[in-house]
């Protein structure tokens, strides 16, 4: 992605020079006071977990939702680029399949993933964490005036902070998958999971539309609670504004 931004810029950084090898565009020449870059981006993703065990029997499509509201600081010294900087808050929905988390478990040392399938389960079971989050890209647009009709690379981090983290299951069924009592419940607890995160970011934009991709690069459980696991996401992008 960092070589991609770069010849991208070469490539435009010829187009936009004169015969001369002058500037065509340059940040005076162009008015970027109330210019629409990804002021506002909100996220839908497909999230799963790199490092899982056997134990940890995700399942079904697996999802992630996130908004943020960023500022935009083009570069003085050539418009394609800027740094966007924000909050946000993302949530990650992981479904297991005959598989509960006992994230509250008590007098436990470690994260267990008991499996189910011989005994009473819920229909639907899922791992639910929220995080408060502060992303920061570097971004690159091809035509930086009209960025609503361009193509746009970014590339950042996010720091993160853990909200919660619960588990919810839907529907009690028994050994044979017969329903044995409709109700949900909810289990929470932050104990075994770290209260911080780092997370590694791309997208590429067309105008308000884009995909983009994450991982995160500090580990999920606590260290001593759990194998080392982190978290990715891939999904579709809409920004604007």
């Amino acid at each position: 992605m960092a070589l991609l931004i770069f010849l991208c810029h070469a490539v435009f950084a010829q187009a936009d020079t004169t015969k001369d090898g002058k500037k065509k565009v340059t940040y005076a020449s162009l008015n970027l006071a109330n210019r629409a870059n990804d002021h506002f981006m909100i996220e839908f993703s497909y999230d799963n977990w790199i490092g899982k065990t056997d134990t940890m029997n995700t399942s079904g499509f697996s999802r992630g939702f996130a908004f943020y509201f960023m500022y935009d600081f083009p570069f003085k010294g050539d418009p394609h680029f800027s740094v966007g900087a924000g909050i946000g808050v993302d949530a990650s929905n992981i479904f297991f399949a005959q598989t509960e988390v006992l994230v509250a478990a008590q007098g436990n040392q470690t994260l267990a993933f008991p499996n189910t399938s011989t005994t009473d389960h819920f229909k639907k079971y899922k791992l639910v964490l929220t995080n408060l989050e502060l992303p920061l890209e570097l971004r690159y647009a091809f035509h930086p005036e009209n960025t609503n009709k361009s193509w746009k690379v970014a590339l950042g981090f996010k720091a993160g902070v853990l909200l919660s983290a619960y588990t919810k299951g839907k529907d009690l069924l028994n050994a044979a998958g017969q329903l044995q009592n409709s109700f949900i419940e909810k289990q929470s607890s932050k104990r075994y999971f770290n209260g911080g995160r780092i997370v590694g970011t791309a997208r590429v934009n067309y105008g308000w539309i884009g995909v983009f991709a994450q991982l995160q690069l500090t580990p999920l459980i606590i260290n001593g609670a759990g194998p080392t696991v982190n978290p990715f996401s891939i999904g579709l992008v809409l920004s604007g504004l």
